[in-house]
């Protein structure tokens, strides 16, 4: 990868606002298609990425198809219900396990070798989520993919307004799960803390199943996780009920997540790499 190009003379002299912003994206973009050929030459890895959700779907959504009666597990068919939280959970875990490259990187000297170039700070960082994010959208369309085979009935709109969800909280999950291994930088440190931190997030979103089934005290204690208002929003859309409560706030909590989020990640970015 060359950065070279982007050492132009404007740099140096002091551009405006808009020159630096155009800087910023076009190392993003050098940044993102570096590692997006990273991972293309391991399709492997993207492939595999997504099994864990389909087996979820193919082992775990049929047991959900007489509960679709049970007063509190939501209205719709079980796919209509399932399929939104497997989706949270695709980029929940897809994008948590974003840090170990970071790390692999860290070792072999990658980012020493990165810190040297010209390139923004800030897009060394959007660069590698911009490469998560694609990845985790296109195993979410073979998600959707495996859904409809299923059975899944849902209308276009519900589907979008579904894997726009998902590419917010991938970005968010990401930057975060970057900061985290700028933090470790081991992965014997980074692994139990990304299993800590995800699997309560995972149970008490009602990724499997609605907390509407919870016992009080444990719906009461699941809206203070942000995922929790991205998946119902998410159900409401697959349902196809935009104009609800349940689709706003789990709009705002992706938007303020996400802007919380990139912000932190780019602020330990350029620090790490000062």
């Amino acid at each position: 990868m060359s950065l070279a190009p982007t050492a132009s003379p404007a740099r140096t002299a002091g551009p405006g606002r808009a020159a630096a912003l155009g800087r910023v994206a076009s190392d993003t973009r050098l940044i993102f298609l570096r590692y997006l050929r990273q991972t293309l030459r391991s399709k492997v890895a993207v492939v595999f990425g997504a099994v864990q959700p389909l087996l979820y779907l193919v082992l775990f959504g049929p047991l959900l198809s007489d509960l679709v009666d049970v007063r509190g597990f939501g209205a719709g068919s079980a796919w209509q219900v399932f399929v939104p939280g497997v989706l949270i959970q695709l980029a929940l875990f897809g994008a948590g396990f974003a840090g170990f490259g970071l790390i692999a990187d860290l070792r072999s000297g990658v980012v020493d070798r990165l810190r040297v170039t010209p390139a923004s700070r800030t897009a060394l960082l959007l660069g590698r989520v911009l490469r998560d994010t694609v990845v985790v959208a296109f195993q979410g369309a073979v998600v959707v993919a495996a859904g409809l085979a299923l059975g899944l009935r849902a209308p276009v709109g519900g589907i979008a307004v579904g894997l726009l969800l998902v590419v917010a909280l991938a970005v968010s999950v990401a930057s975060l799960s970057y900061v985290v291994a700028l933090r470790t930088r081991s992965e014997d440190a980074f692994a139990p803390i990304l299993t800590t931190v995800t699997l309560p997030l995972m149970l008490l979103s009602g990724i499997l199943l609605p907390m509407s089934l919870a016992p009080g005290w444990l719906d009461a204690v699941s809206r203070f996780t942000p995922f929790r208002y991205m998946v119902d929003a998410a159900r409401a859309a697959f349902l196809g009920d935009y104009a609800t409560a349940a689709v706003a706030e789990g709009a705002l909590v992706a938007v303020a997540l996400l802007v919380a989020s990139v912000a932190l990640g780019a602020r330990r970015f350029r620090r790490e790499n000062a």
